[in-house]
């Protein structure tokens, strides 16, 4: 039982004294009560420590392995996403796997565009998500085929075909009305290649002129020709700015369509285009 002092009580009622009694109990458990709370704090404020430590970890450890993923990624694509996949960092869908390359946060982008110019089921899907995740509205043709090219360095000839038809594709979906046909885009977006080629690649000693840019896209518009106004306007486009090409190693739009012993070429669906280099 509590006592208190006869002097601080002399002058107090015995309800008086009882209540000072009472408050002074109440106040000891107030702090009997705070200072368990107090330790439990400090218990738990360790265990989120500890938790963050172990988090902290796990979190590392997800780092390294996504930083040796893109390393195996850059080497060999098809092994770096297998293992990437293999330890939970992409899922095993195409559009995962699209976004992951179009993200493209230290990835090399020849190996970008060699990964999405293999020609099994699960690569076309994967180029198909990739290309849908470009947004050509409102674009000219040559300011799309900038970003396009921007994203991934294109691979050989052999494997190119199937990724500029998507690229057509895309770019009539978001932009109709603009060609007659996705052919007509298709072929005209080689040919804008073919020309960055022909006038940037100092191999090539005679650059072409406009009006053999002309006369070269002549009939591609489902039979007809396309207005000299855009032609021309494409031509002057490429001449003052060739595309911006990713800094990897490999080979560039100023070469893709260069071979000193023959013309550049073009064929799709038994039109042959070409300049004479």
């Amino acid at each position: 039982m509590m006592h208190v002092s006869d002097a601080e009580t002399r002058y107090l009622t015995p309800e008086e004294r009882q209540l000072l009694i009472d408050i002074r109990r109440r106040k000891a458990e107030l702090q009997n009560e705070i200072k368990q709370l107090q330790d439990e704090i400090a218990e738990v404020t360790i265990e989120m420590k500890k938790l963050e430590a172990q988090g902290e970890s796990k979190t590392n450890s997800r780092a390294k392995q996504l930083s040796i993923g893109k390393k195996k990624f850059n080497m060999d694509p098809k092994k770096g996403i297998e293992y990437l996949i293999e330890h939970r960092l992409l899922q095993s869908t195409a559009e995962n796997v699209a976004q992951f390359l179009y993200k493209g946060e230290g990835l090399n982008k020849t190996a970008i565009g060699d990964y999405l110019g293999e020609r099994n089921d699960f690569n076309m899907k994967v180029l198909d998500a990739f290309v849908d995740l470009h947004d050509f509205t409102d674009l000219i043709l040559v300011q799309a085929l900038r970003q396009f090219l921007w994203s991934f360095r294109l691979p050989g000839r052999l494997k190119i075909d199937r990724m500029m038809e998507k690229f057509a594709q895309r770019y009539c979906q978001l932009n109709p009305g603009v060609f007659s046909n996705i052919d007509t885009c298709y072929v005209l977006s080689f040919a804008i290649i073919m020309l960055n080629t022909s006038l940037h690649n100092p191999s090539v000693k005679e650059k072409p002129s406009v009006e053999q840019f002309i006369n070269m896209n002549r009939g591609i518009n489902n039979g007809g020709d396309l207005p000299h106004e855009l032609i021309m306007s494409l031509y002057d486009s490429i001449k003052q700015e060739p595309f911006k090409i990713p800094e990897d190693d490999g080979n560039d739009l100023m070469h893709t369509f260069f071979n000193p012993d023959r013309e550049g070429w073009l064929w799709k669906q038994g039109r042959y285009i070409s300049f004479t280099v």
